[in-house]
């Protein structure tokens, strides 16, 4: 039967093809994961040697603050541990439950969705229930949202799905104010020691990720678990996650402030300076198609047969070497300011849109260039995250900083669905899912978006040309962004 369909040269070297395809993109990923911490290790020896210690001598001596921060990261880094693990598989997991891809692209949508939806109050509930409280919330929504995997059930999958969304927005924001509430008003730390633990945190959260992407190919595909086991393994460490707030958090009391007053002061402070309006809208734009390429880039590679926890690891360590590289750049022996990679990480994302394009054109994919092409994306990434980091805190007042970023992230996420919903339209009517025409599109829709976040970026510059609060201080330079 087989043989009267087709040739039989063609049924016969059609299996070998995809054996050899599938061998090339293995080695690829282990050779890539091997180059890049190789890369990251050198660029991390490189920024000790050439850059000065950054954190206050008071600081890393004090043993009340080393204390204290100790206690915060260890349930911190539990929490990112835990979200990290559940990047890998998540795509694959819907596909080995058998759904289509418009129904997991509606999936990501509900998840999308649920960030929208709670990204105002993720600002505001640490104030109303405590910020300790909400913690403790978080750990409880994301372990049922793990254990919602284990069901193939398509509502139950909808229902972890926005659970999955609430916990991201409370992990962007809850954790972080806890810090600074507890760093500023209960033991009066000075405001400058706060950096060095974010500093920390997030040169952790780097290898976390990178781990993350190793542990869950170990469990998926190393030990023969499934897809569903990287999920399992967050759910105990949540717990500790938990367990650490409850017993080493101590207790705190709501501070009772409004839902409405918190989202009209953001609200006043985005619309009333163009400069927080401008970098709002790079931030929306850039990272609704981040939300996308997460989406994409499972069914782009897959089919293709690399290890997607591998894969992971070398697009998170793509992420470190751009952020090794930031602080390189901005460093007094380069002296370049965070404009300038800002500018620089959108044209390096730009680019990847543009390569991916074409490597992923209907009846015609080529996984090594679109694999390279995702590996360039997050290296922009690794780049913007930094610098955005630096401008938010140099244009945002901190006291509205919550409300703001809330704000911030209500087009980012509609903008991501849009996105999603116009795939799943594609994939349901022209049937063009993996490599085919509607992933193609939507690449290109992702450059046009990015062109648009690069024109945000140089009238925000140009707005601020002479402007001292966009610059680090102690660099050459007449002060000029463009």
């Amino acid at each position: 039967k087989l043989a009267g369909s087709r040739p039989p040269e063609t049924w016969i070297l059609t299996p070998l093809v995809y054996t050899r395809v599938s061998t090339t993109m293995l080695v690829t990923a282990y050779l890539a994961i091997i180059f890049l911490l190789a890369l990251c290790v050198g660029l991390e020896l490189t920024a000790r040697r050439i850059t000065p210690p950054e954190s206050a001598p008071s600081a890393v001596a004090n043993p009340a603050f080393r204390r204290f921060q100790k206690i915060f990261l260890r349930a911190y880094l539990l929490a990112l541990w835990a979200d990290w693990l559940q990047g890998p598989y998540l795509y694959k997991l819907y596909r080995h439950y058998s759904f289509l891809e418009s129904q997991i692209a509606i999936l990501y949508v509900c998840g999308l969705a649920s960030c929208v939806l709670f990204a105002p109050f993720s600002g505001w509930l640490p104030q109303a229930l405590g910020r300790r409280q909400t913690c403790l919330l978080f750990c409880l929504c994301y372990s049922a949202c793990c254990l919602t995997k284990l069901s193939r059930d398509y509502f139950v999958l909808i229902v972890g799905r926005i659970l999955g969304g609430l916990s991201t927005s409370l992990l962007a924001t809850t954790f972080e104010a806890w810090y600074v509430h507890q760093h500023v008003e209960v033991h009066d730390f000075p405001k400058e020691w706060i950096p060095s633990t974010f500093t920390t945190a997030a040169t952790w959260n780097h290898g976390l990720a990178v781990g993350a992407g190793l542990v869950a190919n170990m469990l998926a595909e190393w030990l023969h678990l499934g897809p569903v086991a990287p999920f399992l393994l967050a759910v105990p460490c949540l717990c500790c996650c938990g367990w650490v707030v409850l017993t080493d958090w101590g207790k705190e009391e709501a501070d009772g402030s409004r839902f409405s007053r918190s989202c009209h002061e953001g609200l006043r402070c985005l619309l009333s300076d163009k400069r927080v309006l401008l970098l709002g809208g790079v931030q929306a734009l850039f990272e609704s198609v981040l939300y996308i390429f997460v989406f994409l880039w499972t069914p782009v590679l897959d089919p293709h047969g690399p290890p997607l926890g591998i894969v992971f690891s070398c697009l998170m360590a793509a992420s470190m070497v751009g952020s090794l590289l930031y602080r390189l750049a901005t460093s007094t022996h380069y002296h370049l300011q965070p404009g300038h990679v800002l500018c620089l990480a959108v044209l390096m994302a730009f680019f990847s849109f543009f390569m991916l394009t074409f490597s992923t054109a209907a009846g015609q994919p080529r996984p090594h260039e679109s694999f390279l092409a995702f590996l360039l994306l997050e290296l922009a990434s690794g780049l913007y995250f930094p610098a955005v980091s630096f401008l938010q805190s140099r244009v945002i007042p901190e006291e509205k900083r919550a409300g703001v970023l809330a704000w911030f992230r209500l087009p980012l996420h509609l903008l991501a669905c849009l996105g999603l919903l116009a795939l799943h339209g594609e994939v349901s009517g022209t049937g063009g899912g993996e490599g085919g025409g509607g992933t193609r599109h939507m690449f290109g829709g992702c450059a046009v978006m990015m062109l648009a976040a690069l024109m945000a970026v140089v009238s925000l510059f140009t707005l601020g040309r002479n402007d001292a609060d966009l610059r680090l201080e102690g660099t050459r330079g007449d002060g000029e962004m463009f």
